[in-house]
């Protein structure tokens, strides 16, 4: 049985933001595509940050988030993993560090994502419930 790595449950092509947009775009652009976080890379597409529900909310009602910035609101220390990476290692990695989502990259640019729910897809094909 071949063992499952990123780039076999990965969800690919990625939402991605850059860090100069305005926040309220990023909500249009996580509720348009029910996500709830995305990668933020730079002019060249490498990885920069992420940008998350949970980095919004500090804007969410005082008004800020026209002005405000991705870069205002992402984390820049961010958790990614190459697409050789095997699946154990990865949600070993995010259940230890409480990680719902992280980018897989090569050669510093986004070429996937694996979320909570990519594993769970993944785990319902193992179980034979698909």
């Amino acid at each position: 049985m071949k063992l499952k790595t990123a780039a076999d449950i990965m969800t690919h092509p990625v939402i991605t933001v850059k860090e100069n947009v305005h926040l309220t775009e990023v909500i249009d652009l996580l509720l348009r595509w029910h996500i709830s976080g995305m990668p933020v890379v730079d002019d060249q597409d490498r990885l920069i940050g992420m940008v998350t529900e949970h980095d919004l909310l500090n804007f969410a009602f005082d008004g800020n988030a026209e002005e405000a910035t991705v870069a205002d609101a992402m984390s820049r220390k961010v958790v990614s993993f190459p697409p050789e990476t095997p699946i154990e290692e990865l949600v070993s990695t995010c259940v230890v560090q409480r990680i719902r989502r992280v980018p897989i990259v090569k050669d510093g640019r986004v070429v996937g994502i694996v979320s909570r729910r990519d594993v769970l897809r993944e785990m319902q094909r193992m179980y034979g419930r698909d």
